[in-house]
């Protein structure tokens, strides 16, 4: 009866405009996505959510302490404020509006990167980004050298500038001329990435923490064994946190193995749920001031911030050199972070073709620029596609419906930020970890057979986690594409051909690559016009698009 039930909304939804606009499985669509069913995008969306949730009250945590607006006057005594109870006052309130701009700008964007490029990701305020924008432009508690309103413009003037790339074909161009190897290790880099993140404390199961001569050891300590670095005094794997987190992994994968629906959702509120009585050793709301004050905004349950201090917040006084070295930056970091990030999404759901372009590559840059504008409007540093959305197309999403369902939990979390606002990391760690090993699956497909695609692949995937950044191994991973190869050719020039390495196994990336055009859609459109072409093909860029990865093939029913 209930299978009937759910057969009967997937086929009315899929023969509706909502349907075909959405390319759903039945919808009558031209290129409609094999498999795709409306119950499983809701599904799929709301597990990514779920994962994503944690960003709510962390993003919030690590932007207010650049200070935001608040002012306050430095002494030797106390020379970052941390103890002007006025000022700690205001930094509470400019978090308390932070929670709520965070929704509102993850709400904003999912919407936008669903409906205009059907694409089931999810996007809000970046991790790493917020970071540096934190603690290294504005400084703690404002102790850098541009001050928080001058940062979001900074902020607002990047998207502004990405949007007109996007609308050229820049960012497609730039996309399509990374090597295949290196745009599969993207997302193998990525699936490590994440899996180091799931077994930190910060936004993990705590499993593995900071250790000064060895940057990191085996953790699982209680906090109280932490000192003020991070560091395990004592107490190694006595942690019971850690040991929920655990079983939030195991309940996943079996779950996985008997391919119940849902699996990674169901793991992440069943262990979160644990974490709410105070009086339990693994409670998230311990009897301390920050836990305290945690429950207390925990036990609102529903309510809304004005956004006094944050919403609109510019000063685009931009004679500061340090703000114009924030900008470059800010540019290129996040166009190589999201460039890997949608990219190697967009290949684990099967959307990438024999190119490396991937379906609606302009309409998906064009819509992250817009994010990236909107999220300084609200107070925020620059708005990105979320890895986490892996594990939403682990669960079987592939269209935009999935993007919209995430939407709506944030939107949902806008009046209920306190309880969304509270789940533990260790709830939402283990999904990390799982998608972790979902995504480095496609290491296989990496030409493994030449080191000239090899070395640079590993070196992709290796920098990522290590540096924790995307960007960075990005970068580390074409450098060294272009340095191994271009000597290996120049040499093989310069000796006129007598000398070079076995290319029967390389790799060739380049042919369907050059085979394609780089000039946006639209421009050879007004190109045709002006010629008088009155035919123009509008499909005539349709893709041979590769298929989802066979993990996924498990997922895709409902």
């Amino acid at each position: 009866m209930k299978s009937n039930w759910a057969e009967r909304i997937n086929n009315a939804v899929a023969r509706s405009r909502i349907g075909k606009h959405f390319q759903l499985e039945g919808s009558g669509h031209r290129r409609e996505r094999k498999g795709t069913r409306f119950l499983t995008e809701i599904r799929a969306g709301l597990t990514v959510f779920f994962a994503m949730a944690y960003i709510i009250s962390v993003n919030a945590s690590i932007i207010s302490e650049s200070g935001g607006p608040c002012v306050c006057t430095p002494t030797p005594e106390d020379p970052t404020c941390d103890n002007n109870q006025e000022y700690m006052s205001c930094l509470y309130e400019v978090k308390l509006d932070l929670i709520m701009a965070t929704s509102i700008v993850a709400m904003i964007s999912s919407v936008l990167i669903g409906v205009f490029a059907n694409l089931p990701l999810g996007m809000a305020p970046g991790m790493g980004l917020n970071a540096y924008f934190t603690y290294t432009i504005v400084g703690y508690h404002g102790s850098g050298n541009v001050s928080y309103q001058t940062a979001l413009a900074a902020v607002f003037i990047e998207g502004i500038i990405f949007f007109i790339l996007s609308l050229f074909g820049v960012r497609q161009w730039f996309a399509r001329l990374i090597p295949m190897s290196i745009k599969v290790a993207m997302g193998c880099g990525i699936g490590l990435y994440l899996c180091f993140i799931g077994l930190q404390s910060s936004a993990g199961i705590g499993l593995v923490t900071l250790n000064l001569s060895t940057l990191v050891e085996l953790g699982g300590c209680p906090k109280a064994a932490l000192d003020a670095n991070g560091v395990c005094q004592w107490g190694h794997m006595e942690s019971g946190t850690m040991y929920m987190g655990i079983l939030g992994l195991l309940l996943m994968a079996l779950l996985l193995m008997y391919r119940v629906r849902g699996a990674i959702l169901i793991g992440i509120v069943v262990i979160a749920i644990t974490a709410w009585p105070r009086n339990s050793p693994i409670t998230y709301f311990p009897y301390t001031p920050s836990g305290n004050e945690m429950f207390d905004f925990f036990k609102k349950v529903v309510t809304v911030n004005k956004l006094k201090h944050v919403l609109g917040n510019f000063d685009f006084n931009l004679s500061s050199k340090d703000i114009w070295i924030a900008l470059i930056t800010f540019l290129y970091v996040d166009i190589l972070d999201t460039t890997g990030t949608m990219y190697s999404m967009a290949r684990y759901g099967g959307f990438t073709d024999k190119s490396g372009d991937f379906e609606h590559s302009t309409r998906a840059f064009l819509t992250d620029a817009c994010c990236v504008t909107i999220g300084s409007c609200f107070g925020t540093s620059s708005c990105t596609t979320f890895v986490e959305s892996g594990a939403g197309i682990a669960e079987g999403g592939r269209t935009g419906l999935t993007a919209i369902s995430v939407a709506f939990g944030f939107f949902v979390s806008i009046f209920f930020s306190p309880i969304f606002a509270s789940f533990p990391p260790w709830s939402t760690g283990p999904a990390l970890v799982l998608v972790g090993s979902m995504m480095t699956s496609s290491a296989r497909n990496i030409n493994w057979d030449y080191p000239g695609d090899a070395i640079p692949s590993f070196i992709t995937m290796a920098v990522m986690p290590f540096t924790y950044s995307i960007a960075y191994g990005v970068i580390g991973g074409i450098i060294a594409y272009i340095i191994i190869n271009g000597f290996v050719l120049i040499v093989d020039k310069v000796s006129g051909g007598r000398i070079h390495p076995d290319y029967s196994q390389r790799e060739d990336w380049w042919t369907a690559v050059l085979g394609r055009s780089f000039v946006p859609l639209w421009i050879r459109y007004l190109i045709a016009r002006a010629r008088g072409e009155k035919d123009f093909d509008w499909h005539q860029d349709e893709m041979d698009l590769d298929e989802p990865q066979p993990f996924l093939s498990l997922f895709q029913t409902l």
